[in-house]
Formats: C-alpha cells, structure tokens, sequence
C-alpha cells in the first residue's frame, strides 16, 4: 500500500500507523514535478498498480477562524466569488486529479481489473441541489461543492475512457467526516469514511462502473 502526501514526514508518520506493508510516496496533485516523481517511483519500484483513491482536497484558502459555514458560503456565491480562491481549490480538487490520473493510468493498465475510486462529496450533487426542499442547497456555490460537481464528471468521463479495459471508475461520498478539511467538525470517523472507498474499491469483475455511491451503495444522484 502507499500513501501519498504532499509532506513526506507526514506520510511516513501515516504509514507507520496503517502497518509494514505501507509505503509513504511523496505526492502534491497541485505539482507537475512531484506527480511524475510519484509514477516513475511507482513504476520502477512495485511495477504495477492495482487501485488508485484520489482523495486529495481542500475546501478552501480563505476561511476565518471562527466563521461558520454559512458566513463563508455567502462569500463565494457567483456574484461575490474570489477567482484566485476558486482556482486554488479546483487546482487540487479538479485538476490535480486529472494529473495524477494521467500519470498513473499507463501503470493501471497493466494490472488485470484495476480500480479507481475517486472521493467525492454529495455537496457535488446538481440532482440534490436543484431541489428546493435539499437542506443544503443554500451553500451551494462555485468553490468547493462544484469542484466535486466537476470531479463526478471527470469520474464519468473516465469510466467511459476505461470501460472497454474492464478498469471501473467510481465516485463515492465519505459523509461529514472528521478531519482537516472540516476542521475537525466532522460527526463520522475517518474508518467510517473510508468505507465506501473500500468496497468500491474491491469490486468484483461484474460491479459497476460509472457510479456515485455512499456507505452500503446507496446511490447519490448525479
């Protein structure tokens, strides 16, 4: 197993927590540098790749301490949006995800039934948003929820990609999971979060491709 982290000591640190068999590999979705680093030592070192998790994001780069979700929400509606803060995000939330497919699908593809899980949010949903009665529709905005509007459409394009090779491709939701990114607010556990990912991620040769699902698949509209 490896664990990619943009700190190497802090993936070592990782690493050492989940056992022997994990490996840390220094990894920033935002640097070009570093992605093609992090293949090359993939490829020369194991030789394969059998599962990739794109779990890197962030929500944001401007939240003040002690602003509440719905203060920040108000400042990154379209008519208020920073540009440079929406940028920030998807460079990693987006983007990155799409560099570090680029570089890592040649060494799925040699592995027989690979797999890749991307870790989106039901923040992303268009179906859930555009409900008046959703919740959560009034902090829906161009940042962090349509990053993973846009991630669910990459996850699809790549299951398309990648369908004729029998490599699947899913999205799943995590729920409000405790840690950085929510600071810590979060009312689910990592290993609750994780898993989703971790079914999905052994799916058999006949599961699905192309899906968006939460813990015990249950499907989560486009």
């Amino acid at each position: 197993m490896l664990v990619g982290s943009r700190n190497f000591e802090h993936g070592e640190a990782a690493a050492r927590e989940v056992g022997a068999d994990a490996h840390a590999l220094q990894l920033d979705v935002t640097d070009q540098v570093s992605i093609m680093a992090a293949a090359e030592r993939v490829r020369n070192e194991f030789g394969r790749l059998n599962v990739l998790i794109q779990n890197a994001a962030i929500s944001n780069t401007g939240w003040l301490p002690g602003q509440s979700v719905e203060e920040y929400s108000r400042t990154t509606c379209p008519g208020t949006v920073s540009l440079d803060e929406m940028r920030a995000v998807w460079d990693t939330n987006v983007f990155g995800v799409l560099a570090v497919y680029r570089a890592m699908v040649p060494i799925l593809r040699k592995t027989p039934g690979a797999r890749i899980v991307n870790v989106s949010s039901g923040a992303g949903s268009l179906t859930a948003n555009a409900d008046p009665a959703y919740p959560h529709r009034s902090i829906f905005g161009p940042v962090y929820p349509a990053s993973k509007t846009a991630l669910n459409a990459l996850t699809v394009a790549m299951a398309i990609e990648l369908e004729p090779e029998g490599i699947k491709v899913n999205a799943v939701s995590p729920g409000f999971t405790r840690t950085n990114l929510n600071g810590y607010a979060g009312t689910e556990t990592v290993e609750e979060g994780a898993r989703d990912a971790v079914r999905v991620a052994l799916l058999g040769s006949d599961g699905p491709t192309g899906k968006f699902t939460r813990w015990e698949n249950e499907s989560i509209p486009w």
